[in-house]
């Protein structure tokens, strides 16, 4: 296991959302953020079929722009009742001509649950995985879970992508309905901070 002993570090998302979770999530450590997004860099392809092949794709992608050590995210969320989708499409589902539209996204998935009659609980699990990759190609990989349940309609203002629809197991909340702080105690991609926190210690 490689400690993370650089106070730089780039986030490879052009996510601001993720951007802001990730630098909370960082500040405590005195490691200074920046992002893909931030430094104009394109953003690559996401062609692999899993989360970490995507978290991958977008980690060599900056590192090989910059120079600098890359941690890199892909996550998305997994519907038991729709056998796992949209798991690594979640933003897929999102694109429009405009943009992304996550109402669409939460719509589209909605719907594909009540045709299939699927009963409730709806459960799904929200799901991170980060790939810390240094300039000479050394990696370390940490996966992240947050299991919950899905509701209809959307709640709260908070967050971004999924977040008004997933309520996680043990709250009667959304993630939207909860402060920031709230969240990133109990989310997916705190989960898989915890783990890459070996690289600290």
């Amino acid at each position: 296991m490689r400690k993370l002993s650089e106070k730089k570090l780039l986030i490879a998302t052009h996510n601001k959302g993720k951007l802001e979770e990730m630098r909370a999530l960082f500040a405590p450590h005195g490691i200074e953020v920046t992002s893909a997004g931030e430094l104009g860099l394109a953003e690559p392809p996401e062609t692999e079929d899993s989360f970490i092949g995507n978290a991958r794709i977008k980690a060599r992608a900056a590192v090989e722009a910059t120079g600098l050590p890359v941690l890199a995210d892909d996550s998305g969320i997994t519907v038991d009742g729709l056998d796992g989708a949209p798991g690594v499409y979640t933003a897929d589902w999102a694109e429009t001509p405009n943009g992304r539209d996550f109402l669409q996204a939460m719509t589209r998935t909605w719907d594909e649950l009540e045709a299939k009659g699927v009963p409730h609980p709806r459960t799904a699990q929200f799901r991170a995985t980060l790939v810390m990759l240094w300039p000479d190609g050394h990696e370390e990989i940490f996966e992240g879970v947050a299991p919950g349940h899905l509701v209809w309609p959307p709640r709260g203002v908070q967050g971004h992508g999924y977040d008004p629809i997933f309520v996680p197991d043990g709250h009667d909340r959304t993630y939207a309905e909860m402060t920031p702080e709230q969240k990133n105690d109990i989310s997916h991609r705190a989960d898989a901070f915890r783990k890459l926190q070996v690289l600290f210690a």
